[in-house]
């Protein structure tokens, strides 16, 4: 019965991260995946990769007084020290540039990147079940900033696994709109 008395909590974190997800998906899928989908890979990932830099906010989760006194170290401390590996992973992609090994840091990146955040929800909802009370003010990471980095993995790993040249715009690709003057934006 214990899971049933927590639904009244349960009910708008689980809803939160779902809209979060929906809301930074149509963001994504409106707004940034049209501007990178015919760019260069790493020209493509680039502002993404910039975006992920922030993922030292994750080490709030190891803070007293940020994160509520019940959330269980079992939790804590992978979300927090695979938040700040994924950080250091997105440095090491901007650095690679467009080198040699630049696709090799991208796929580090998001593969890792992307699994931290699948495990941290499923170790908060299953592997230790932690209490969306328990967060205290972290509760925002799981809710809003998560979903925004997990939908710019997906658009990674769009961009990463679409064939080079590969256009579904008109028949188009970008670089002959833009040499041909028509591209708006």
């Amino acid at each position: 019965m214990e899971s049933a008395r927590n639904l009244p909590h349960i009910i708008p974190f689980v809803g939160s991260i779902a809209l979060g997800v929906l809301a930074w998906s149509a963001v994504c899928r409106h707004y940034l995946w049209p501007r990178m989908r015919d760019l260069p890979v790493q020209a493509a990932v680039r502002p993404l990769l910039h975006l992920h830099l922030f993922r030292f906010i994750g080490l709030a989760f190891l803070v007293p007084g940020v994160a509520g006194p019940n959330l269980q170290a079992a939790f804590a401390s992978p979300a927090a020290y695979g938040d700040l590996i994924a950080m250091v992973l997105a440095w090491v992609a901007l650095i690679a540039g467009s080198g040699q090994f630049s696709l090799l840091a991208i796929w580090a990146f998001s593969l890792w990147g992307s699994a931290d955040l699948l495990f941290a929800y499923y170790q908060g909802a299953i592997g230790v079940g932690i209490q969306p009370a328990a967060l205290g003010a972290t509760w925002f990471i799981p809710t809003l900033a998560a979903p925004l980095v997990l939908a710019t993995h997906v658009l990674i790993f769009a961009r990463l696994l679409r064939p080079v040249g590969d256009s579904r715009h008109h028949g188009e690709s970008r670089d002959s709109r833009l040499a041909e003057g028509t591209f708006q934006g």
